[in-house]
Order: structure tokens, then sequence, then C-alpha cells
């Protein structure tokens, strides 16, 4: 008998704020198809290039999602995968006007988050809901990304709190706008049944060849220890935050390839 495989769907979708088509993938279980009845958790995820297929990721290594997902180690779920803008990519996950750029080129007109958070909410999910057989509660809606895609994923489970339960925020690029972020978090609590999961390695600033000093990388670190505090201060049960931070692991899909099973693990205990 043929073991069943997951199934990846690929629509193209108009994105209000810039006027451009955005393509979408659907990675449906392997079960999919087997039983009609049957509704699926979904989980939400950004950098849609980098999660599947190694020659589409920015760093040659994708997440493996399509391996990860088909073992029986893990519940089945759909996941939403939505493509980023290219080069700019860091205004649109970026909800809050830039405070500081480490050297990097950031456009000036940052701050389309926002409004990317509201396309999300508004105009894709009701989409995913209609034309999958999506579980629509709160309690099996889930959202995740990696760096920038991790801002806009912790900023928009607090801005949509009864829309969301679970969140993966893997190395957390908050320092672009981390007082706003910060602020806006304290305001907006997340519901108190989210479970959430941060990951952060102790070499985040570290590029091919090149070291960067401790201060750089504690950057990285005081951002995703601050926004765990935020949360716990907010209300949440410890028991319901993790938070791992992974001695010599950089800013990369290969290191979170490796975590992303550790965030399945703590959503579904």
């Amino acid at each position: 008998m043929k073991e069943s495989l997951a199934q990846l769907k690929t629509h193209y979708f108009a994105l209000p704020f810039n006027k451009e088509e955005r393509r979408v993938q659907v990675l449906l279980p392997k079960d999919y198809d087997k039983d009609s009845e049957r509704r699926y958790p979904v989980l939400y995820m950004h950098d849609g290039q980098n999660l599947f297929f190694d020659q589409e990721s920015y760093s040659g290594k994708s997440w493996g999602l399509l391996e990860t997902l088909n073992s029986p180690k893990w519940p089945q779920i759909i996941v939403v995968a939505i493509d980023h803008a290219g080069a700019y990519r860091l205004p649109e996950y970026a909800p809050f006007p830039i405070e500081q750029n480490l050297g990097y080129t950031i456009p000036r007109y940052s701050g389309n988050g926002q409004s990317y958070a509201e396309w999300l909410v508004t105009e894709l999910k009701p989409i995913i809901d209609v034309n999958y057989r999506t579980e629509k509660t709160a309690e099996k809606t889930y959202i995740a990304g990696s760096s920038m895609g991790a801002l806009i994923s912790a900023y928009t489970a607090s801005r949509y709190p009864d829309l969301f339960s679970g969140l993966g925020i893997f190395s957390i690029a908050s320092w672009v706008s981390e007082n706003a972020f910060l602020d806006f978090c304290r305001q907006n609590p997340l519901n108190k049944k989210t479970k959430v999961y941060i990951q952060v390695g102790t070499n985040e600033m570290d590029k091919a060849g090149q070291k960067a000093s401790p201060e750089e990388n504690q950057i990285y670190i005081d951002n995703s220890k601050n926004y765990y505090q935020t949360l716990i201060n907010g209300g949440l049960d410890p028991n319901q935050v993790k938070l791992e931070i992974v001695e010599g692991a950089i800013h990369n899909e290969g290191v979170w390839s490796k975590t992303f099973p550790h965030f399945l693990q703590h959503l579904f205990s």
C-alpha cells in the first residue's frame, strides 16, 4: 500500500496595500483526502519561499516542513505559507516605524506590517477557511515565523488575540522597533490560553567567516528575553511560554528547521 504524502497547493492573492500578487502555498496533511469530514488545525507562516525546498530558500537550506510534517510523530495540520516581498520584505513585516537599523539598509517607509497583518486576518484567513477544511476556532489556529517573520507573528497575535492560541517565535528581530513593539504587547496581551515557543541562538549576528561581537549577539538574546518577560508579566502561565536559548546557533533556516519540532512539541503537549 502506497504511503500518503502531504500535498502542496499554490494560490496567488492580490495584496491591497501594495497592488501586487503574492504566492500563498497551502500544505495539506497526508490524510486530507481520506476523510471528507475531518477538519484540521491551521498554522500560518511567513517567508514561504524558505519553508519547503532548499532551492527556493534564501540560505540554500529550507525549514524542511514537508519532511517534518510527514512524520507520524506530529498531529496533522494545515500550513499556510505566505511568500515574503523580496527586497521589500523588511518594511512589509515591520508593524512600527524603524527605531534602529544595525547597519542594514532599511527603507524609510517601513511600517507596512499593520496592513499586512490586517490582510492576513480579514482577507486571507476567511478564504482559507472557506476553501479548506480548517478548524476555525482560536484554539486550533496558530502563527509562526523567524526574524522579521517572528516580529509580525507576535504583533498579529497581540492585535488579534481572539484568533490565535499558538505562536512560534524564532530569532525575533524586534530590535528594529523594540520600544514600540513591547509597548504594544503590554497594551494588547495575548489570550490566556495561548502557548508560545520562543527560540534564539547565542550567535545570531555571526556571518559566514565573520564572528560578531558578544554585544552584537546579545541584541537578539535580549529581544527574546524581553518578549518572554513581557508575556509573563501580561498574565501568561510560565508553563505556556517556553524560551529556548540555543548555544552556538546562528540566524538561518538550518537552525530553525532543527528547532521547529521543539515548537510543535510545546504546542501539542
